[in-house]
Order: structure tokens, then C-alpha cells, then sequence
């Protein structure tokens, strides 16, 4: 059973920092490509990054403040979130797709909610 569970969420101010984790278990990680998509009220979920074996990717909203990473040995991967703004406010959802040309993310965890005061 694929299981994956974010933590690390809270209410912070703007400027600050936060560092989601997401625990992975029931699959072979290192073989999987993971991201982080997030949801604010009303809207739709949209990416904001992926790590590969290939590379890493970011949505233009978080690059320069944002870092993905991931642990192999542990199966863990993390959103280290710096300079958070108040648009930044969303529920954060761990996704993990089979590493291919075009990675599928068929696996999410429950989310956790950031939320970003001004």
C-alpha cells in the first residue's frame, strides 16, 4: 500500500520559513519521480517542484525561495520554503509518479496546510 504523509505546515509571517517532509513508503522510491503541488482556496492544484533523476524543476512563482530535495535512504523528500509571501498560502500535497519521459503523479499525500500572514 503506497502511503504518503506530509508534515511540517503551519501558520508563519511573511519573510519567514517553513520545511515541509513528506514520508514515502509502499513503493520503490529512488525509481519515482516526487513533487509538490499546492491548492489555494478556489483554485486549482498547480505544480511548484519536482525532483527527478534527471533534474530538478520549479514553477517561475517559487524559484530563487523555494528548494525540493530528497533522501533515497530514508524516502523522504522536502520543500524547504524561504521569503514566504501571503500568495504563497495553500494546502501542500506530496505527489509521486513513476520516473518516465513524463511522470505520472498518480500517488498524494492528505496535504498540509501553509498558511503565510502579511
Amino acid at each position: 500500500q503506497v502511503q504518503l504523509v506530509e508534515s511540517g505546515g503551519g501558520l508563519v509571517q511573511a519573510g519567514g520559513s517553513l520545511r515541509l517532509s513528506c514520508a514515502v513508503s509502499g513503493l520503490p522510491f529512488s525509481f519515482y519521480a516526487m513533487a509538490w503541488f499546492r491548492q489555494a482556496p478556489g483554485n486549482q492544484r498547480v505544480f511548484v517542484a519536482s525532483t527527478r533523476r534527471s533534474n530538478i524543476r520549479y514553477a517561475d512563482s517559487v524559484k530563487g525561495r523555494f528548494t525540493i530535495s530528497r533522501d533515497n535512504a530514508k524516502n523522504m523528500v522536502y520543500l524547504q520554503m524561504n521569503s514566504l509571501k501571503p500568495e504563497d498560502t495553500a494546502v501542500y500535497y506530496c505527489a509521486a509518479g513513476l520516473d518516465t519521459l513524463i511522470p505520472k503523479y498518480d500517488s498524494w499525500g492528505q496535504g498540509t496546510q501553509v498558511t503565510v500572514s502579511s
